[in-house]
């Protein structure tokens, strides 16, 4: 029988972000997507996941805001837990500045609309992949299928998030970070820290400035997803 590992994806993203990495895992393990609960309330979606997932020891993969959830959900939860990785995601808390500015992006969103436009997403890829047409036409369609009360109610959860650091750090399963140098939707504070501080997660750093790595990287991310599992 195949291993488990549960997929948990990010801000306004859906089972498509999986759609390149799927046929690279699945003759070795079973994938099981789990979307994001709808809840602005961090106990309350880690509560939801832990009813919802019944195996007593589980493999958790998040990525970006899911990725969070899955150290969230490991800290609180440890003797449910049996690895966890992270892509494109840090366990800090979102400081100030950016809470200001995530909230006036629902002010922009009542006085221009909602949507992810091509511009926008295009914006969102690696300069390598900028021709990738399937690639920017799947960000867009998962953020706009998604819809504008989900965008509201992940956007506000973020600005909840508490530093989990410190708690991670002392747990005794293997935990890795997979994330690219120049990430500019990476929390750099959290970054820096786990950078420079004595810890046993193993961090994984890819050159580029990719955010959907699953999208944009899928080989690389598919290798290092089979080492950890091997870990």
């Amino acid at each position: 029988m195949k291993e488990k590992i549960y997929f948990i994806p990010g801000l306004m993203t859906d089972e498509r972000l999986w759609k390149r990495v799927i046929p690279l895992l699945e003759n070795d393990y079973e994938i099981v997507h789990v979307p994001i609960p709808r809840s602005e309330d961090f106990d309350e979606i880690i509560d939801i996941l832990f009813n919802e997932i019944k195996e007593e020891k589980i493999n958790l993969l998040g990525f970006s805001l899911g990725g969070y959830i899955a150290s969230y959900f490991a800290i609180t939860y440890p003797n449910r837990v049996k690895r966890v990785f992270m892509v494109a995601a840090t366990p800090g808390a979102t400081n100030e500045a950016e809470i200001e500015r995530r909230k006036e992006k629902f002010a922009i969103i009542e006085k221009e609309g909602f949507g992810l436009s091509y511009e926008k997403a295009l914006s969102l890829v690696e300069e390598t992949n900028k021709n990738d047409e399937d690639l920017i036409q799947t960000i867009i369609d998962m953020f706009n299928d998604l819809g504008k009360n989900c965008f509201i109610s992940q956007l506000t959860s973020t600005f909840y998030r508490k530093d989990l650091f410190e708690d991670l750090i002392h747990q005794d399963f293997p935990i890795w970070i997979f994330y690219s140098d120049n990430d500019r939707l990476l929390n750099k504070e959290s970054l820096k820290r786990l950078i420079t501080t004595t810890h046993n997660i193993k961090m994984i750093k890819r050159e580029g400035s990719s955010h959907n790595i699953p999208l944009e990287a899928p080989f690389d991310f598919a290798s290092n997803v089979k080492n950890w599992m091997n870990s």
